[in-house]
């Protein structure tokens, strides 16, 4: 006998539908669909068939039960129950009726045809007697199964089909099949690496947005630098920390340094609706939108740049400074600019100044000592929010000692040996492999340690990067990009694509922030050896628990 669902979960209310279901299983032929609870919606009437009997050659009944003592009082049904001991209860018989007719109707809509098929509507009482010589208007004895019936109802149920059911003829072997999928209602889930993962990712959000109260515990104090590790939810303080100051009608400065960052802290900060920061972004951008003219080389950007914001600060009218200035991916400003930053504050003394950083990520070796910041106070940011456990464990020698993880377990990371000069191609490879196990173009991102992706360099040889930093926060497409500008940014899908280091006193902080912008999943592609050599015995332990994948 098919049974859906195949073991009913009869709450404690429903013994009465429990009895009824085990005398049916145990009499109905084996070629008999049972259904409990049968769940129709007719317009804005909500209808349930507690019982649905589908008999092939026979036809259909739509079963009412009524549990406790039923009885009926010149026209009034009651049940056992209540204050009084006994409740009024609607016609059972009535309410069958409107549930079996609201399921016709509802399956004439999903099968495109009229339900032909003899169907009876009856009522159960598997806890009370009703005479054999018991007569109802608009009530045949033949519609009901009381305690005794129960016993052996097969017949009785037949009997009723044939003899008071309505339609024209039997129900049909092929229509029943085609009826079943509508009561069973199956939803598959793509059996792939891809199914699920927005669960982990929603935690991820849910435990970063727990960090608040680092904001109220230290909302009294005005000089702060936040020192925590990847995936530490730094950057979403940072916007929190903005919104917060915005509010209370402060003038603010966001600032990072890379230009994917700023855009994401742009595209943050774009659709609140009160106060805004005065300016949100790059760091060099700000400087050029008071007029600096932009230059060449690195000394310029490091040194004199800053110099000339530090002098044009002497001079900005008091309305134009800040109240507050707030730095993301704070590693990456070099002391100078700190200095001419804290010349653009109303009080350089006093002002507010928040920095987010991770001294692990300092990839671009611009410190000899924290005498810019010496004045911030520490606050450590220990547990890592954004990224599984599996993906975390890859970095955690990076992150330091009080490094806690706190997602989910996870997916294993993969791991795909090949020589550093293929790992390019390997990794372009990787993403047609992954778009095939079910994850869409805009969940991954490539990036490379050393060499830029070929997609990548031909947006920088077009002077398109800007347009193209667009085209990945609007989440358009698959992500090619270098180790160094994806600071602070993550998708759901990383490949780092270990193709060389320009510089091997540099390639652990580049791999460590590679390693670290995934959330979900997380491919290494290049040579173990020299991955190894760079990120050190941790790392080579934790690849070598990796799943070993071949795309």
């Amino acid at each position: 006998m098919r049974l859906i669902p195949p073991e009913p979960d009869f709450a404690d209310g429903q013994l009465a539908e429990k009895a009824v279901w085990d005398a049916l299983k145990a009499s109905l032929p084996d070629d008999v669909v049972l259904v409990h609870s049968v769940q129709v919606r007719h317009g804005r009437a909500e209808h349930e068939i507690d019982i649905l009997v589908l008999w092939p050659g026979a036809g259909l009944a739509a079963i009412e039960v009524k549990g406790g003592l039923v009885t009926n009082e010149h026209g009034q049904w009651f049940q056992s129950g209540g204050a009084d001991g006994k409740r009024k209860l609607k016609d059972p018989l009535a309410q069958s009726q409107g549930s079996q007719h609201a399921f016709k109707l509802w399956l004439q809509d999903h099968m495109g045809m009229l339900l032909t098929s003899r169907f009876v509507y009856m009522a159960a009482f598997p806890y009370s007697s009703v005479g054999q010589e018991w007569v109802k208007s608009g009530n045949p004895r033949d519609m009901f199964l009381d305690q005794d019936d129960l016993k052996n109802p097969a017949e009785l149920i037949r009997h009723a089909i044939e003899v008071e059911g309505n339609g024209t003829g039997p129900l049909a072997k092929p229509f029943l099949e085609r009826i079943i999928p509508k009561l069973e209602g199956n939803l598959d889930q793509a059996k792939n690496d891809a199914a699920g993962y927005g669960e982990d990712e929603d935690k991820q959000d849910h435990l970063t947005e727990r960090q608040k109260v680092l904001l109220s515990a230290t909302r009294s104090l005005p000089r702060i630098r936040f020192t925590g590790g990847a995936g530490s939810g730094k950057t979403w303080l940072a916007v929190e920390k903005a919104r917060e100051l915005c509010k209370s009608r402060k003038r603010v400065g966001l600032f990072c340094y890379n230009k994917g960052l700023g855009m994401y802290l742009s595209d943050q900060v774009g659709g609140w609706r009160q106060a805004q920061p005065a300016f949100t972004g790059e760091f060099h951008e700000f400087v050029k939108s008071l007029g600096v003219p932009d230059g060449e080389g690195q000394d310029y950007y490091d040194v004199e740049m800053p110099r000339i914001l530090k002098e044009l600060a002497a001079d900005l009218p008091e309305h134009e400074k800040f109240d507050a200035v707030i730095v993301d991916e704070a590693q990456d400003f070099a002391p100078l600019w700190w200095e001419a930053l804290r010349a653009c504050l109303k009080d350089p003394e006093e002002s507010e100044i928040y920095a987010f950083m991770d001294d692990g990520q300092d990839v671009y070796k611009r410190w000899s000592s924290d005498d810019a910041i010496a004045d911030l106070l520490p606050i450590h940011i220990d547990e890592n929010l954004r990224n599984t456990k599996k993906i975390a464990e890859t970095f955690k020698d990076f992150a330091g000692d009080k490094f806690i993880s706190r997602g989910s377990t996870g997916m294993a990371v993969r791991m795909v040996q090949c020589a550093t000069d293929a790992a390019l191609d390997v990794a372009s490879s990787c993403i047609d492999a992954l778009i095939e196990d079910g994850w869409t173009n805009n969940q991954i991102a490539l990036l490379t340690t050393k060499n830029r992706h070929p997609i990548h360099l031909e947006y920088s040889d077009r002077n398109e990067i800007g347009e193209y930093w667009r085209e990945f926060h609007a989440n358009e497409s698959e992500f090619y990009g270098h180790v160094l500008g994806f600071k602070g940014l993550e998708r759901s899908v990383v490949i780092l694509c270990v193709n060389g280091f320009k510089d091997m006193e540099r390639a652990a902080e580049l791999l460590y922030v590679g390693l670290s912008r995934a959330r979900t999943l997380l491919v290494v592609v290049g040579d173990t050896g020299l991955i190894a050599e760079a990120g050190g015995t941790q790392l080579r332990l934790a690849l070598s628990r990796a799943r070993q994948w071949s795309p």
